[in-house]
């Protein structure tokens, strides 16, 4: 099972942030996020593959993104 960073609701940067934070902790494997805007989830893709995540799926659903992250 992915660890989860549910970021809805949060303005800018604080779902980068926690993304970052979490993508520290786990050091690889699988994340998933949760975003409601277009800019978190354009934010917290840059932010993941600059420290070399993949991001390997955004999905929309109800009104968020749902992005997986993963890093071998």
């Amino acid at each position: 099972m992915s660890d989860i960073v549910d970021a809805r609701g949060l303005s800018c940067p604080q779902p980068v942030l926690d993304t970052l934070a979490a993508l520290a902790a786990k050091g690889s494997g699988r994340i998933e996020v949760l975003v409601d805007t277009e800019a978190s989830r354009e934010n917290v893709t840059r932010a993941a593959q600059a420290k070399g995540w993949t991001v390997e799926s955004v999905a929309e659903e109800a009104g968020a993104y749902r992005l997986a992250i993963a890093k071998a």
